[in-house]
């Protein structure tokens, strides 16, 4: 997280710490665990030191007019003005640029309930911040446009799996398999919610399997939250469950070292954008060519993506990776021969 949206974080919380009635006073010790355990989740952490609070306060009264006084008696921090908030702090022109990006970006989920009522929150802080006598600002998707698709079946069940999610229920779905063309009925134990190149994946423990799967939302039919609790898996971590993998195909074997020759141009996009966090420079060869290495499960997903390349990319190593996007290849020009 940025240091300075953290550092807004930690003023909105030592704020209303501040403002608490019920528990007046707090000293620097109880702002930093609170600031601790609402940031990192943990009031024991050390992520926030003692000069960090220092620096916030003294911040909130120097860029925001906080009047935070010390109490000796009290030995904690008040307001001497006991109706001051920082709620009450009209956003900077930046914050505002930056909330409408956040906008912008939304948008693209307009027609989905979850992140609907988000955009519709924003939108209030706009209206808030913005005076009518405020000259008109260009509007955000007039200079900034995303990629854009039609509504994907099944993103309207994304609140249901969220708040499943969050409250630890099972939830029950029919689930349309591809290669059979029919449904089944999955219970499952909802870990975390993926989207890949705009598509959304449950990703979770099967009863039925007893492992974690991921699950295509346009192929979720008749999604009901049961009231049936579950325990996640000590093992499983949404950092490291991808962290072997492009896509969304996992499966439970070692990475493979995966490397490639590439050419000049295609070097160049790959150095300036990684294609995964793996990513390491082997060598530069004199034409501006490069050899890269990656450590990656052989999945669909990569194999697409490498012969999405064509003749800039060349698969030096595994030779299982190389033998099977030949086949590939050559069954794409055998269907062009066959015509």
């Amino acid at each position: 997280m940025p240091a300075i949206k953290n550092a807004l974080l930690r003023y909105r919380i030592i704020d209303r710490a501040i403002r608490n009635e019920y528990s007046p006073f707090p000293s620097k010790r109880v702002l930093r665990q609170l600031c601790e355990e609402e940031i990192f989740g943990s009031s024991q952490g050390d992520h926030i030191c003692d000069s960090t609070i220092e620096k916030d306060l003294f911040a909130m009264r120097i860029e925001h007019d906080a009047p935070i006084t010390y109490s000796k008696r009290e030995r904690g921090y008040y307001y001497s003005d006991s109706s001051f908030s920082m709620d009450d702090v009209p956003l900077t022109e930046k914050d505002i640029d930056a909330i409408k990006a956040a906008s912008t970006i939304l948008h693209q989920f307009k027609h989905t309930s979850l992140f609907g009522q988000y955009e519709y929150a924003i939108q209030k802080i706009l209206d808030r911040a913005i005076t009518s006598d405020r000259p008109s600002l260009v509007k955000e998707d007039e200079v900034i446009q995303f990629e854009s698709l039609p509504t994907i079946r099944g993103n309207e069940n994304l609140e249901l799996f969220l708040n499943a999610i969050k409250n630890k229920k099972v939830v029950q779905f029919n689930y349309f398999n591809y290669s059979k063309n029919n449904k089944s009925v999955r219970r499952i134990h909802p870990y975390l919610l993926k989207e890949y190149r705009n598509r959304w994946y449950l990703i979770g423990k099967s009863e039925l399997k007893e492992k974690v799967i991921t699950f295509g939302l346009d192929r979720i039919f008749d999604p009901i939250e049961l009231d049936q609790s579950f325990t996640v898996e000590t093992g499983f971590s949404p950092d490291h469950f991808f962290k072997h993998s492009i896509g969304i195909t996992v499966f439970n074997e070692l990475p493979d070292e995966i490397i490639i020759e590439t050419s000049a141009i295609l070097s160049k996009y790959l150095a300036s954008q990684p294609l995964h966090h793996s990513q390491k420079i082997i060598e530069i060869k004199q034409d501006g060519g490069h050899i890269f290495s990656f450590h990656l499960l052989i999945t669909y997903e990569l194999k697409m993506l490498l012969l999405g390349f064509g003749k800039d990319c060349k698969i030096i190593r595994p030779d299982n990776l190389k033998n099977q996007v030949m086949k590939e290849l050559k069954d794409l020009l055998s269907s062009y021969e066959n015509e």
